[in-house]
């Protein structure tokens, strides 16, 4: 029996709709959709629960697998709310799963966690080390959940626990760094490097997800990835984009993130700003292996990315107004137009803030 968390909306849903659907004796006998409200889904059975509250214990009854897809990823939830609703729920999830007789739990977290660096390999080797990271990104929030991970790993030996990470994900209504980062004018690149570009479409991860609950795939030390296979160079990404680039040094473009993030002017922290502008591709030999492939490769990843753009402008995550458009999209004609762009929409903001 299968147990999905976050059942109702996104990857959750894609995931029991995935999972409802017959592939043969590996089938799961049930599915349990675990959600605080209930969906238009049809052949699961439904378990209302809160999974940040630790009477999820009760609702795990029967349950083998557990897949938990009910984190907060949003741009709009404030930092210190997103990263404590995360926490929580991991924990719930692996206490509640350990104590009920849970034999798996997969979680799910980010390629993120490799970090992005002017000099990573490309592609980095799926078993490369996490990197340490406590900042109210959403790449702290990952950090924290796998290092729950690894604490319940050790605390509950009968307890396999395996993370999941996705390279950024694409898919219809997704909001995040990325999907505004193609919704600027330009496409922010740094002086003297060259940027690699990894997708992973939602779909795929549900399908990867299914797969793993299903068939008990599991990584080196409990960690796999999951994303297309290779990568595209940023003359690709801009061919297909239609966009053009403008380039900037690399302490103009962290030090007007770290000021505009600091001012609470945009969600982009300094750290986040470096999965935009340097490599984190990383070979998913896991999945391969074992004989998952990907539906989508980058390009028609991209291309389902810049499908589902709002038509809003955005400026390094903050999306922006008729006004602040004018003022950004004007000076994106070459690398100081992008200092002069972040000035001008910092004093714009201020001044309507001030009036």
């Amino acid at each position: 029996m299968v147990a999905v968390t976050g059942a109702a909306s996104g990857v959750g849903r894609l995931l029991v709709q995935r999972l409802a659907m017959p592939e043969g004796s590996a089938a799961p006998r049930e599915i349990i959709a675990i959600d605080d409200e209930f969906a238009d889904l049809r052949g699961v059975t439904w378990r209302i629960a809160d999974v940040s509250d630790p009477g999820l214990v009760s609702r795990l009854g029967g349950v083998d697998v557990l897949v938990h897809t009910a984190d907060d990823r949003s741009l709009q939830t404030r930092p210190s709310q997103r990263r404590a609703h995360n926490i929580r729920a991991a924990q719930a999830v692996l206490t509640a799963a350990a104590a009920s007789g849970v034999t798996r739990v997969i979680l799910v977290t980010s390629t993120m966690v490799y970090g992005a660096t002017p000099d990573n390999p490309v592609p980095l080797p799926e078993d490369a080390p996490r990197v340490s990271d406590n900042s109210e990104g959403l790449m702290g929030d990952f950090a924290e959940i796998e290092a729950l991970a690894e604490r319940a790993r050790r605390a509950h030996p009968s307890l396999t626990v395996t993370v999941v990470r996705p390279a950024p994900l694409v898919g219809p209504g997704l909001d995040t760094l990325l999907s505004r980062h193609f919704s600027a004018p330009r496409l922010l690149t740094v002086k003297g490097h060259e940027q690699r570009w990894q997708f992973c479409h939602e779909e795929d991860l549900a399908s990867a997800l299914a797969f793993c609950a299903v068939r008990g795939v599991d990584g080196p030390k409990g960690v796999l990835a999951v994303g297309s296979e290779g990568s595209l160079t940023q003359a690709e990404v801009e061919g297909i984009a239609g966009m053009k680039h403008f380039e900037v040094p690399a302490n103009l473009a962290f030090g007007a993130v770290r000021r505009l993030h600091q001012a609470r002017i945009t969600p982009a922290a300094e750290g986040e700003l470096k999965f935009l502008v340097y490599p984190c591709v990383v070979d998913c030999s896991v999945l391969r292996e074992a004989g998952w492939k990907p539906a989508y490769d980058n390009g028609a990843a991209l291309a389902a990315l810049l499908e589902s753009k709002t038509g809003r402008h955005a400026l390094v995550g903050r999306s922006l107004g008729r006004k602040e458009v004018t003022l950004t999209a004007a000076g994106a004609a070459g690398a100081a137009a992008a200092a002069i762009g972040t000035a001008a929409a910092i004093r714009h903001l201020r001044r309507r803030k001030g009036g």
